[in-house]
């Protein structure tokens, strides 16, 4: 292939690099970037690309010549006139055979060029593709010495079928070079197999043969075909310098999912990985850890993947029940994870595996797996909870923080493959771990380490956590035993809080024996190690048990303020702690609620008083946010409506109405706090944090008290109005959206929702005059509070005052915003009010004289100005113009849809008529919209029929 250079673009190409790789400036190294990506795709790119390929140029600058040479040929292919093909093969394996001796990286580049060239020719233009690389580079003829031929092809044959996966072809096309390929590796393996058993082999010449096996078996190649030579990886793996090499490419063998269809091979691997036994064994004692590590992988890749087959060989189980302890034997690995060892959570998912695949079976087949395999699980029962053990306190103490948190995250994994093991095991599976808890617990001969009684605990809880234990006969005498532990250690004691707090549902069921664990609780909590387990064990037992933790109410409230005031949590474990304190007062009389919530709260509005008369700053700030969010907190669960009334037996429990029970004492509380708040908020609000915990207080209880918050309406509705149109502020559009949906519908409350509502909307309307763009929380939620009203009392849009042709611009300009979540809270805006043409006059009106702007919009959209993940939103839209103003809309498409380039160049005055006639068509199926919607934006986009849009 005769190229012709054109001369100026070649100087300048040697600029732009040495710009790239030496300039000091970031600025032109990233200007020489941007040219040298426009030139790689250019069409001089074939003219120069050759140039930079020179001999005396710089491994860099060669490095560009041939990576322009690849974008070239893989992504414009169809710029290169057919007669030129072979000149352009014949040249490129002229480069590789020159390079073979030279710059690895641009050695790989070519080779990455010529297998580009070889997927988009073959088979048709070029049968028997590989044949011809083996045979080329085999010839004498060809530069460069034998060894460097050898790993030139070598490299070739690797990087062939990866870029096979990344390549761009069509599907069908793509399947038929796959089919073309696998049947090319009866003349690749041979090659392969012959280098790797050669005793004079260069060991860069075996370890390039095992990274070229891993890349084929990517191809469906099927196992039975490759087992030979995979079987001689296995003879390979007691090279330290190939080990690596030959577990990736053994792992990658075994895993492929087709490799499930070949028994017979699979079971030939059995063997030969059960025989790597004694090299495990020796590298785990040497505390070799990248070998252990590797022979694990292998051995779990075979488990893993091939379970249920092997499991089906009847006449094979003791081979699979052997490659199943070698599993056992990986998992229980001695040492410390992930200090002394990092290989016992590979083996974690098997052990899932192996129990679905087992309980997937018949029942009479599964019967007999079980007798087999019960004992197993057991045994790995005991593997685990001994691997969850913490080292010694001196060992522990000098792990680093991310070791420790790695060690953590091992803990939850095995905490989670015990109760899925429990599954398979059942209830006998606690009364295991109880007896052999008492056992330590009661064997004063022999004490035992603290690890193994938390570890044993630490099981028990896994399970009490996520299985109803309700029906089981260990758990009374567990809570029996909590109290016998010794606790000296904190890592035991977060156990033991952890352990109370997963039983805190059972507590609920037996409450006579909160007595006993009730006091370690309380204890705990003024121990700042023991911060998280006990808050939010204290938590779990005060959400569960309410009613029947009355009698200790005085002491749980009286403990908890004290560590609240010493300031022993920080600060999100103090909210829990309120939240706590909230469920337990919801148990008491109305009476002693507002007694335990004057004693509570008045130290902190003492202080919020305080603050309040300070000026701003950062310190105040901080005080008066956390004080604002423990109130937050607390009436987030005071909720007495839910407060349930003994009943005799036999008869429903009766729920308490508000009226049965006097002002609700969180209202009481916030009109005491009332003008204190607004004091605060008069100093703050230009601070966002501030306004927002403040509005955090009032929408935590509207949501916690609903019809009860009644009394405060109007004053609440005064204080966001005044907020708002000082200074607006998205967390008061969101209060007010609460405060619509929950009152807007009441007679009496509608005048100072309707005041709010009107004035909320005026001053927002006044920012999207003076430009919006810089409020993108804003415009959300002044779109969720319109479609709100209009969902919940469309009267509010009846209402002179309020401009809803203004409104309806603002959601045309909210469309066009980059957020997604704005678009998608005005598209809801949209089909909210679309509904109401009919019944609300100024809504029928705006629609009629702007509704084609609203589907211009809509058809931009679509057309490729918004993100193909807001399409069913939009489609959501066009069904309600249809479905609300149907005549309109067919003479609003015609006209919208008649400009040539509108909505996108990629689409036909046919294909646009097509789209119409659909819409219009349906008038109830929206599912049928969306589906009409998503194909035309990807015609619009110039992605229908691609294999990009196959996942969409």
């Amino acid at each position: 292939m005769t190229l012709q250079f054109i001369e100026p673009v070649i100087p300048l190409s040697f600029q732009a690099l040495h710009q790239l790789y030496y300039d000091p400036d970031i600025e032109n190294k990233n200007v020489a970037q941007k040219w040298l990506m426009q030139a790689q795709v250019s069409p001089q790119a074939w003219q120069f690309c050759w140039a930079l390929l020179s001999p005396e140029k710089v491994p860099e600058i060669q490095y560009f010549g041939a990576s322009a040479l690849h974008t070239k040929i893989s992504r414009y292919w169809g710029d290169i006139p057919a007669e030129q093909y072979d000149s352009l093969k014949t040249q490129l394996f002229a480069q590789i055979a020159h390079f073979a001796s030279g710059s690895k990286m641009v050695l790989t580049r070519l080779c990455v060029a010529l297998a580009s060239l070889a997927l988009n020719v073959m088979p048709d233009l070029w049968p028997g593709a590989v044949a011809e690389m083996v045979r080329a580079f085999q010839e004498e003829g060809v530069g460069a010495d034998g060894r460097a031929r050898c790993l030139a092809l070598l490299e070739l044959l690797t990087v062939l079928p990866e870029e096979f996966q990344t390549s761009r072809l069509p599907q069908a096309r793509k399947g038929r070079v796959r089919e073309a390929l696998a049947a090319e590796w009866a003349s690749v393996c041979p090659l392969l197999r012959q280098l790797l058993r050669q005793p004079e082999s260069p060991g860069t010449v075996k370890a390039r043969v095992l990274k070229c096996l891993s890349s084929w078996v990517l191809l469906d190649v099927p196992l039975s075909e490759s087992e030979a030579l995979v079987e001689d990886c296995f003879a390979v793996l007691t090279d330290p310098e190939l080990f690596d090499a030959a577990v990736e490419a053994i792992v990658n063998a075994i895993s492929h999912p087709d490799a499930q269809r070949h028994v017979s091979s699979l079971l030939k691997l059995v063997p030969q990985v059960l025989q790597r036994q004694d090299q495990l064994r020796e590298a785990v004692q040497s505390g070799d850890m990248e070998t252990s590590h590797g022979i694990c992988r292998i051995a779990v890749a075979l488990g893993e993947n091939h379970s249920r087959v092997l499991l089906d060989q009847v006449e094979n189980w003791h081979s699979f029940l052997a490659l199943v302890n070698m599993i056992m034997f990986c998992t229980g690995i001695p040492g410390h994870y992930p200090v002394n060892e990092t290989t016992s959570s590979l083996t974690l998912t098997f052990w899932y595996t192996l129990q679905d695949d087992i309980m997937s079976f018949d029942m009479e087949k599964q019967a007999a797996y079980l007798q087999v395999y019960r004992p197993v699980y057991f045994q790995l029962v005991d593997v685990l909870l001994h691997k969850a053990q913490f080292p010694t306190e001196e060992e522990y103490v000098s792990w680093s923080s991310d070791e420790k948190e790695q060690f953590r995250i091992y803990r939850v994994d095995i905490s989670d493959t015990l109760m899925y093991v429990y599954e398979m095991l059942g209830a006998e599976l606690l009364s295991s771990l109880y007896d052999k808890l008492g056992r330590v617990l009661t064997n004063a001969e022999q004490p035992t380490p603290w690890q193994h009684t938390e570890a044993l605990l630490y099981g028990l809880q896994s399970i009490a956590e996520t299985i109803d234990v309700s029906y089981s006969d260990v758990i009374p005498g567990l809570i029996g035993f909590i109290p016998r532990i010794n606790v000296n250690n904190v890592q035991l004691a977060d156990t033991v809080m952890f352990t109370i707090g997963a039983l805190a549902e059972w507590l609920s069921d037996h409450p006579v024996m909160l007595s006993s664990v009730l006091p370690m609780v309380l204890q705990a909590l003024g121990n700042p190690d023991l911060s998280v387990s006990s808050v939010s064990t204290l938590k779990k037992i005060c959400r569960e048990c309410k009613y029947d933790l009355i009698p200790y109410a005085a002491n749980i409230v009286a403990v908890s303020q004290e560590v609240l005031m010493k300031q022993i949590h920080k600060s999100s474990q103090c909210m829990w702690l309120m939240q706590a304190l909230g469920f337990l007062l919801s148990a008491l009389p109305v009476e002693e609620i507002l007694q335990n919530l004057h004693s509570l709260i008045t130290p902190y509005i003492q202080q919020l008083e305080k603050l309040a008369d300070e000026t701003p700053n950062p310190s105040n700030k901080v005080a008066i946010i956390h004080i604002l969010g423990l109130l937050s907190n607390l009436f987030t669960t005071l909720d007495i409506s839910k407060k349930e009334e003994q009943s005799e037996e036999g008869v429903p429990p009766v729920k308490t109405s508000p009226s049965q029970l006097g002002p609700n004492p969180v209202v009481v509380v916030l009109q005491q706090v009332f003008a204190l708040i607004h004091t605060i908020l008069s100093k703050w609000l230009n601070d966002s944090q501030v306004v927002e915990a403040v509005c955090a207080i009032f929408e935590k209880s509207v949501k916690t008290l609903l019809s009860d918050f009644a009394p405060m309406v109007s004053q609440l509705s005064e204080m966001l109005g005044r907020m708002y149109s000082t200074v607006p502020q998205a967390s008061a559009l969101e209060l007010t959206r609460l405060m619509v949906h929950i009152f807007a519908s009441e007679p009496e409350h509608f005048p100072p929702i309707k005041t709010l509502f009107e004035l909320v909307t005026s001053v927002t309307l006044s920012i999207f005059q003076q430009g919006p763009r810089d409020h993108p929380d804003i415009v959300d939620s002044f779109m969720q509070l319109q479609a709100q009203a209009l969902k919940r009392k469309p009267d509010l849009f009846l209402s002179e005052n309020l401009d809803v042709k203004a409104v309806y611009h603002c959601g045309l300009i909210s469309l066009e915003f980059p957020e997604s979540p704005t678009v998608k809270s005005t598209c809801l805006f949209y089909a909210e009010l679309l509904p109401h043409c009919g019944d609300v006059p100024a809504v029928g009106q705006v629609v009629q004289e702007d509704g084609k702007l609203l589907l211009k919009a809509v058809l931009k959209a679509i057309g490729g100005q918004s993100p193909r993940s807001l399409m069913e939103q939009f489609a959501e839209v066009l069904f309600c113009l249809n479905k609300h103003c149907p005549t309109l809309l067919a003479m609003w498409l015609k006209e919208a849809l008649q400009p040539p380039d509108f909505p996108s160049p990629h689409v036909s005055a046919e294909q646009k008529d097509n789209f119409a006639e659909q819409i219009l068509r349906e008038h109830v199926n929206k599912r049928r919209v969306k589906e009409i919607v998503k194909e035309f934006t990807l015609v619009c986009r110039g992605l229908h029929g691609t294999e990009y849009a196959a996942g969409y």
